[in-house]
């Protein structure tokens, strides 16, 4: 059906929802008759429904999309396609654009008139939006005059006539309310939409002694971006408390919360955790790109070799996967990876994780809450009367854990789940000292990955240059007389903010245990023994695979001894 085609009058829809009676309704009809005002106002007038009810009724009704504005991000760029009068006199505001259509929410989608100065003034397809009124002019106040500096917006507040202060004495009511002042809304907007445009992973927002300390994680690298007046503390921990749904009188203990934001038009996950310092409370926020992250093998890194190994491991019909590395190594995303590469409708397939970070279609995943007695331990043992084919543990934390896992690894299933060791062949080690037996270890694990993130090379700026034979030995790898070998790496450049990196590619190690290495597994002898004979059948440690990359021109001899200088 075309967009702004009626499927049914707007009462009916919220008479069917059970959201107003009928009798309402026919009061509502009538009072708007009399006063010349939508039915619509009316209702929500009379408190019958909510500004929401009637714009979620009018997107059904129009089949046209509805939109929560307090929820979403909208870059200063977009706002500017829409003159501030245009905005005020038809009550809208534009969202995003893409494809050269410009999203824009509405209270009256159907106003052909808007539509036409809008399509004149920016040269866009229209695509509208529902949304309510309050919102819509909520959205308004806050982002036109909006300042694309965050030390301008930090002015602006400074100079306006908020109580900041502090120290204990704020009261709860006093924070909340500063916490929802437009202009602290749009400074916290503001400091997130930054670290999603510049691709952050974590955004830290800490307090010391006499600043506000803002930095965003890069590529891996945090960067201080910013820094506040530190009297601005109060109000900004409390703006992303309440997104994030947490005390906001609670400064004591630590917390945790999750919000969901739209930058543009990228849906951004965000998790929040805040812990008490000295000097106040410090809040981390992970950012997840849910539109940026697709689970493709290649993805994970350009090292073809590693790829077709763990292909081939994939084939197989049951056994254990074990990932390993440190935090921060990209073990949860190649977990998802491989989950997505076995996913389709033949298999169920059961995750187990703390916390869930990404949603997957058909694939049943289970969040972690040992407050209410939910352990890995706990809901492995039901998951397995759930009839799984493929069961992913977030992780292996202690001996009850990896002993159902290899049970379930045993028993006919595909287990993919990580540990934290520095290699592949120490895992083998670690698993021993939990207790598990030889035997169980030896039969069990069908694959160990160790893997660790480098920084790529900026593309921009990419420069070759010589490599210095003797670090080349030392490297271990051959070069004849005379040979030359070129390494590349980047001179710095806008792009890349003078960092010579931009974006970041796996290196893995990849062990299959055969019948030796399950014999010396049997045998408990030393990772150094089990190396070694791994290494005979083809085995590449990191440092070789990280060597390969650098050859390869996607990263430089210094990342890679930086990334691997725990395994060697």
């Amino acid at each position: 059906m075309a967009v702004g085609k009626k499927v049914s009058y707007l009462g009916e829809i919220l008479v069917s929802k059970g959201i107003i009676t009928k009798e309402q309704l026919e009061e509502a009809i009538k009072i708007g008759k009399r006063t010349n005002t939508r039915v619509g106002n009316v209702l929500v007038n009379l408190g019958y429904a909510t500004e929401k009810d009637i714009a979620q009724a009018l997107a059904e009704q129009y089949r046209i999309p509805s939109i929560i504005l307090s929820e979403t991000i909208i870059e200063p760029d977009v706002v500017k396609l829409v003159p501030e009068s245009i905005a005020r006199r038809y009550k809208l505001i534009p969202v995003s654009v893409e494809d050269r259509t410009l999203r824009v929410a509405m209270l009256d989608p159907l106003n052909v008139l808007a539509m036409d100065e809008l399509k004149r003034i920016t040269g866009y397809n229209i695509l509208p939006m529902v949304s309510t009124e309050t919102e819509i002019m909520n959205a308004i106040d806050q982002y036109y005059g909006m300042e694309a500096s965050i030390d301008d917006m930090v002015k602006k507040i400074q100079s306006s006539e908020l109580p900041l202060l502090r120290g204990e004495e704020e009261a709860p009511e006093k924070l909340e309310k500063i916490a929802g002042e437009t202009s602290v809304v749009q400074l916290v907007n503001l400091i997130i939409s930054r670290a999603v445009l510049e691709n952050a992973s974590d955004l830290h927002i800490e307090p010391d002694e006499d600043t506000l300390r803002v930095r965003m994680r890069i590529d891996g690298i945090l960067h201080e971006t910013a820094n506040l007046p530190v009297n601005l503390h109060p109000a900004v921990i409390s703006r992303l408390k309440i997104l994030g749904d947490m005390n906001i009188a609670e400064k004591r203990v630590p917390q945790d919360g999750r919000f969901l934001m739209k930058v543009g038009n990228r849906d951004i996950d965000i998790r929040l955790s805040t812990l008490p310092t000295i000097f106040g409370e410090k809040a981390v926020m992970r950012l997840l790109d849910k539109g940026k992250i697709i689970f493709k093998l290649g993805g994970l890194t350009p090292i073809s070799e590693s790829l077709d190994i763990l292909r081939k491991v994939l084939r197989r019909p049951y056994g254990m996967i074990l990932l390993t590395g440190p935090t921060g190594s990209g073990k949860t995303t190649t977990a998802y990876t491989l989950v997505s590469l076995l996913n389709n409708r033949e298999k169920n397939i059961v995750t187990v994780e703390d916390p869930v970070e990404y949603h997957m279609k058909m694939v049943n995943q289970v969040q972690v809450n040992p407050k209410a007695g939910m352990t890995f331990a706990t809901a492995l043992r039901h998951i397995l009367r759930q009839d799984p084919d493929i069961i992913m543990i977030g992780e292996v934390r202690d001996r009850e854990t990896a002993e159902i896992s290899i049970h379930a690894a045993l028993t006919g299933h595909i287990v993919i789940s990580t540990l934290h060791t520095n290699d592949a062949v120490g895992t083998i080690t670690r698993l021993l000292d939990m207790g598990i037996e030889p035997y169980l270890v030896s039969s069990s694990i069908t694959c160990i990955v160790g893997q660790r993130l480098v920084r790529r090379i900026c593309s921009n700026c990419k420069t070759p240059y010589g490599a210095d034979p003797s670090i080349l030995r030392e490297l271990g790898v051959d070069v004849k007389e005379g040979e030359k070998v070129t390494f590349y790496r980047g001179r710095g450049c806008s792009s890349c903010k003078g960092t010579g990196y931009k974006g970041r590619i796996g290196i893995f190690e990849v062990l299959i245990p055969d019948d030796e290495i399950r014999s010396l597994i049997l045998k408990k002898e030393d990772s150094s023994t089990i190396t070694e004979a791994a290494k005979k059948k083809g085995f590449k440690p990191l440092r070789v695979q990280g060597i390969k990359a650098v050859i390869g021109g996607y990263t430089t001899v210094e990342e890679v001894l930086q990334a691997t200088q725990d395994v060697e």
